[in-house]
């Protein structure tokens, strides 16, 4: 009998949102503990590889760097933020923010994205805003932008390097 090489997600390990997904259960006890598991892991690897400095959570561990749109997707979900969310069509279905690469390397794009009708243009200064506090809080630079059809979206960024 041959085995499926097909993986479940399950299998794969904790992914955070990216609201390039489907939705995100914020209900459900499972996902809220392994988001705090995947935070405090992150925090630990800051305090782990800053050791010395005089506040090593205060700035990205270097894995962070290397994989920085799953570093900023898991700070936004830790936060309380809510991902957007596409349905089985590749429709939005849900408001929040949606996290992509950046037009450079190693940079990330936030937006804060909804259904069409949904209000999302609306409350994405407010949104964005926060979004802004925790990256920043965290060590990321965080640029606000206005892009096609005066929409705003966040370029973030690592931190410049010590001495610059």
């Amino acid at each position: 009998m041959r085995r499926s090489r097909e993986v479940s997600a399950q299998d794969r390990g904790f992914e955070p949102a990216t609201g390039d997904g489907p939705a995100v259960p914020r209900t459900v006890a499972g996902r809220a503990g392994e988001v705090r598991t995947a935070y405090e892991g992150m925090l630990q690897i800051r305090r782990l590889t800053r050791a010395g400095e005089a506040d090593p959570e205060s700035a990205p561990a270097p894995w962070e760097l290397h994989r920085p749109l799953r570093a900023v997707a898991l700070a936004l979900e830790a936060a309380g933020i809510p991902a957007s969310a596409l349905g089985p069509s590749g429709e939005r279905t849900a408001t929040g923010y949606r996290v992509s690469e950046g037009e450079a390397p190693g940079t990330v794009r936030v937006e804060w994205t909804g259904p069409p009708g949904g209000g999302a243009a609306h409350d994405e200064a407010e949104a964005l805003a926060s979004c802004v506090t925790v990256l920043r809080r965290l060590g990321w630079t965080a640029l606000l932008y206005r892009g096609p059809r005066r929409r705003r979206f966040l370029e973030v960024e690592p931190p410049p390097p010590a001495g610059s």
